[in-house]
């Protein structure tokens, strides 16, 4: 009976809290150094303190178009993207907690790994890497992250 008390109590606080909580505010990331957003999306959201960065490509944000045909060229764009996407959000890649690979080709893991551990030194992150059947463009490599100030 007492345990039945307790799990009612807790309920009806966290019932409480819940209601009277403050919504948190979302702010719209937009940057010119970052490429548009391709579709009905935003290059970033900032929620409270963190930021849920969209997948960025390897594409050149000034002529739109890949920066090379080769997945070290599109992996170091598409790291650079994130990276100013971050800090328009005032934010670095030392502020990421998790990030979401997807490759074209999961052969590439390796040599992705090598380009991604120089953006990446200190402070890890959690990942998952995936081969995608095709990806946006038919883009090598799309990269998006969650970040925490």
């Amino acid at each position: 009976m007492r345990l039945y008390r307790l799990m009612v109590a807790a309920c009806f606080l966290f019932m409480i809290s819940a209601c009277t909580g403050t919504e948190t505010e979302k702010i719209i990331i937009d940057t010119d150094e970052a490429p548009a957003a391709i579709g009905p999306y935003s290059q970033g959201i900032l929620a409270g303190n963190t930021l849920y960065a969209a997948g960025q490509l390897g594409l050149d944000p000034e002529t739109g178009e890949m920066a090379g045909e080769d997945l070290e060229s599109q992996t170091r764009k598409a790291l650079d993207n994130l990276g100013v996407v971050l800090e328009a959000a005032g934010m670095s890649f030392q502020d990421v907690v998790s990030v979401d690979v997807f490759l074209s080709d999961i052969e590439n893991f390796s040599a992705f790994n090598t380009i991604y551990s120089e953006y990446f030194t200190e402070t890890l992150p959690a990942r998952a890497v995936v081969e995608a059947a095709r990806l946006p463009r038919d883009a090598l490599v799309e990269i998006k992250a969650v970040a925490v100030r």
